[in-house]
């Protein structure tokens, strides 16, 4: 059974928000309404759930979040939902889901990155939906340096179409800026350069082809025992996968300990490659993160390519899990090639 891609996301279209996480405390609202006033500046009409309370961990209860979360998904008015950010117990919602119902239906698009991947995920390999690994609402605004390209344009493509990315050249070595002293960020300020390498440099060049799945450590390695890669491979994948993955913000220790929970559940039995994000998760008495990625994958025999424009820190690819991709390292090529079919 091939991917299901939902239709082109086009001007005057339906975007749903909704925080099946964390919500948005009072002072990062006009954070949250210059984002909601930018989609309306790109021509797209805008809902605004329920479900975002942001003074404490999550929004709502989790069934009334997962309640709202269907509601959008299932709505054929709503062509895509972008929460605001990710947060730490998305996971609570997964049980409420119902995953036949989103099996039947129309699939929509859903985008987000860290804790959104605990949703993205099961989306794709058990719904058969494609998911943008991109992005979140509170960042919807910044402008996207090339190679790399906004989700908006992501979710603009026809299937069948095709989306370029390569390495960004200048990434920023921190995390978000402080949108309480000024919700009107647009620009990213880059303050370190980089492009992206391999765990084994005398492997290369690599060009490799598989369908893209993946997301933030932290929060997908809950997900080892439940989301059966191996089946979607073998339902979806017949060419392999590219598995991506970023470590938040864990001491390395504990981001080795979950790569080897997926490793065991069979994550990247049919990769052909790893995409490694680049992080400044700290290491831990003399283990580095490098050392957490090489303890799983160093044994793997297959390309891992590190430091990769897909976690916390930005310009931030998007990533269309369930998408046929060909991976380039090559000397001054680094390119990513989705297709969507």
């Amino acid at each position: 059974m091939p991917v299901r891609y939902p239709a082109p996301l086009r001007p005057g279209d339906l975007v749903g928000v909704t925080s099946p996480s964390s919500g948005v405390p009072a002072d990062l609202r006009p954070r949250l309404a210059f984002c909601v006033e930018d989609l309306h500046r790109c021509g797209y009409d805008v809902v605004v759930g329920r479900c975002m309370d942001g003074e404490g961990v999550v929004s709502a209860p989790a069934a009334e979040r997962a309640a709202e979360l269907m509601d959008m998904l299932l709505d054929p008015r709503v062509r895509a939902v972008v929460p605001p950010w990710g947060g730490e117990l998305l996971v609570e919602v997964l049980p409420h889901l119902d995953l036949e119902a989103l099996r039947r239906a129309e699939p929509t698009w859903v985008v987000g990155f860290s804790d959104v991947s605990t949703l993205l995920l099961p989306l794709t390999t058990a719904a058969g939906w494609a998911t943008l690994y991109g992005s979140n609402l509170l960042e919807t605004p910044y402008e996207v340096p090339p190679p790399l390209a906004h989700w908006l344009d992501v979710a603009g493509v026809s299937q069948g179409g095709s989306v370029v990315q390569g390495a960004s050249t200048a990434h920023r070595a921190h995390g978000f800026d402080p949108w309480q002293d000024d919700p009107t960020y647009t620009r990213y300020s880059l303050d370190r350069g980089g492009r992206w390498s391999l765990l084994d440099p005398a492997g290369g060049p690599v060009r490799v082809q598989g369908r893209l799945v993946g997301g933030c450590v932290e929060t997908v390695s809950i997900l080892a025992g439940t989301a059966d890669l191996p089946a979607f491979a073998r339902e979806h994948a017949p060419e392999g996968l590219l598995v991506h993955v970023e470590a938040s913000g864990d001491v390395a220790t504990d981001i080795a300990r979950d790569l080897w929970r997926m490793r065991l559940a069979g994550w990247f039995d049919d990769a052909r490659a790893v995409l490694v994000a680049r992080t400044t998760a700290p290491d831990a008495d003399g283990f580095t993160q490098l050392d957490a990625v090489r303890s799983v994958l160093g044994d793997l025999g297959l390309p891992v390519v590190l430091d990769v424009d897909c976690g916390h820190l930005v310009p931030r690819l998007t990533l269309v899990n369930g998408a046929l991709a060909e991976l380039e390292v090559d000397g001054d090529v680094q390119r990513l090639t989705q297709t969507l079919v």
